[in-house]
Order: structure tokens, then sequence, then C-alpha cells
């Protein structure tokens, strides 16, 4: 397992070893105890899955404290683009953003820490995205921040009018006027 520093604190890109011959491929999406070898002590307890067609846009979510929520993510089927944004109050990079491309093809995750909003753009005819949780869904403690909030001016590589965004997903509010609770 490879980790790869994003420049934002604590946000990470997983690269995990894939075994490929003429059969396919083998990969360990996940080891706790490489995990923790590597510095990352988290414990997971819920398991998501979503399914998507091109253009779609999810995000940016994120849950707050006290059951604020780290994710480890990757897409099993097609591309995407994700995207994280450091909502951490005093963070040297508050309001800052990370965004990698996730695929079948690259077998790379993306691990965002609590703290963080979190989306991705669909980039492939269909994607099936996976991500592990350390907390349980809470909807009152649900939040979001815009998707195109002009502040962090995020290319979600797709055409303006091909973005399929859910009506929640309009109605967030910008960063300069979001209330969060995370602490850097």
């Amino acid at each position: 397992m490879e980790i790869i520093e994003t420049g934002i604190s604590d946000l990470l890109i997983i690269k995990n070893k894939v075994f490929e011959d003429a059969r396919g491929y083998f990969t360990e999406a996940y080891n706790e105890k490489a995990m923790n070898d590597a510095g990352i002590k988290i414990k997971f307890c819920q398991d998501n899955r979503s399914k998507s067609s091109y253009g779609v846009i999810r995000g940016l979510h994120y849950q707050l404290n006290p059951q604020s929520q780290s994710k480890l993510v990757s897409c099993i089927v097609g591309k995407v683009y994700d995207v994280a944004v450091d909502l951490r109050v005093g963070s040297p990079t508050f309001g800052k953003w990370y965004g990698v491309e996730l695929s079948d093809e690259n077998h790379l995750q993306f691990l965002i820490p609590q703290g963080f909003a979190h989306g991705f753009s669909v980039l492939s005819e269909t994607a099936i995205f996976s991500y592990k949780c350390d907390n349980f869904y809470n909807p009152q403690l649900e939040g979001g921040l815009m998707y195109n909030d002009p502040a962090l001016g995020i290319d979600w590589k797709i055409p303006a009018e091909k973005a399929l965004v859910s009506e929640k997903d309009t109605k967030h509010p910008l960063l300069a006027d979001l209330k969060t609770n995370f602490v850097y």
C-alpha cells in the first residue's frame, strides 16, 4: 500500500497493490492492520454504495460533530472525479479543495477525514461508488456546501448543461455563509 499526500493535512490518496494476469485482477480493498501500520487508525463501521449515470454531481456533503464522518472512498465500476473541501476552522487550508480521479482502472482510494465536505461527479456512462464511514449516518447532523460555489471554483469536469444535480444539493449554503463545528 502506498500513501500519497495531497498537500492538505490528513487528506490522503491510497494506492493498493493490484495483481493482474490473464484472468483479471486481485486487490485488497481494505486491511485494518496495513492502515494502522501506515498511521491511519480509523475504525470504520458502515459501508455505502451508490450507482449514478454520466453527469451526476453528488455533494458537497458532510456530517457535523459529534458524529462527523471520515470516509474511505473508491469507484468500483466506471470513473468519477472526487473532491474534498477542508471545513476545519483554524486549518491553514480551510476552504481549499483537492480533487482526484477514481476509477475501476486506477483502483485508487481517497481517505477523507472528519471535517471535510465531500462530493463527486460521474465521468463514465455509469459508476458504482463505494465508501466506508467511521460514524453512522445521522440525518439531524447532515450538512452541505454549494457544489458550484464561485469562491471554491471546482471544475467538476462535466459541462454545465450535462450536470445532473439533486434539488437538495442546489440549496446548500456558500462557503462564506457556512456554519460548521469542525476545529483543526
